[in-house]
């Protein structure tokens, strides 16, 4: 791919902005522009203030759809390829696999790391360039919050897919336990941003955005909801480290019903 596009490194994200995110009209500019910028340090980042954690969570949501060599693999919001990859070191690794972001920086650098496992692609998650039923698995990791409209990006994420296909999320949650998510929260709100803003030099607002973007995101119960009303028949979600992140599953049903966002 092409040299990365050049930072624009003024605050995204203040006052309105920050303490309702998800509210804003012009989030999914916000967020490209945010995410271009902070993509050298992207990874570093998620490995260092998760403890090493997300790596183990991405493993987690692998397993949880068990691919096999027929699958063909569309990763959502790759970013910077770190999910597509943990496919790619599964047991049995999907025959197909393509990451797909509308962040240039991020691809970028997923292109640059890929090991020629994937294929790359730029676009936007609520118009993703691929016909109905192109995949048999569709993932998303740490990047349904930051959609413009969730229902349209679930909606794409089921169109996109087989019948019979499967839908693996991973997404940051708040825990159920009043101690612990107060510990968590503490951590995500005032130590991570403190810290993650220092080693990454970002002056977007980027990690003042993120933790504000979880709180005010809705809950597994609700995340549950909106993966049925688009269509999908079975969905589970499961809670990893006490509920900081949880895994949903979403699997289309052999007889298609449900939101079509595209077609092609």
């Amino acid at each position: 791919m092409a040299r990365m596009e050049s930072r624009r490194d003024e605050s995204l994200w203040v006052g309105e902005e920050l303490q309702q995110p998800h509210a804003q009209s012009d989030k999914a500019v916000r967020v490209k522009r945010m995410f271009d910028a902070i993509a050298p340090t992207y990874a570093l980042i998620n490995t260092l203030f998760s403890g090493g954690r997300d790596r183990a969570w991405r493993r987690s949501a692998v397993r949880s759809v068990g691919p096999t060599a027929s699958d063909r693999l569309l990763d959502i919001a790759c970013g910077t390829g770190d999910f597509a990859r943990a496919f790619g070191r599964c047991g049995t690794k999907p025959g197909f696999v393509v990451g797909c972001d509308f962040a240039f920086n991020m691809l970028t650098l997923a292109a640059a790391g890929g090991g020629g496992m994937a294929r790359w692609a730029q676009g936007d998650a609520l118009t993703l360039p691929f016909s109905s039923g192109s995949f048999t698995i569709t993932s998303c990791a740490f990047g349904v919050r930051n959609l413009q409209d969730l229902d349209s990006g679930l909606g794409e994420m089921f169109r996109v897919l087989a019948p019979g296909g499967r839908a693996v999320i991973l997404e940051f949650t708040r825990p159920s336990r009043r101690l612990w998510r107060w510990a968590y929260e503490f951590y995500s709100t005032k130590i991570m941003p403190l810290g993650a803003t220092l080693v990454s030099r970002d002056r977007t607002g980027a990690y003042r955005y993120l933790p504000s973007s979880v709180v005010s995101f809705g809950d597994a119960e609700s995340m549950c909801a909106r993966l049925r009303r688009v269509g999908f028949e079975t969905v589970t979600a499961t809670p990893l480290t006490l509920g900081v992140v949880t895994v949903y599953v979403a699997i289309k049903g052999q007889h298609e019903r449900g939101i079509t966002q595209r077609q092609q």
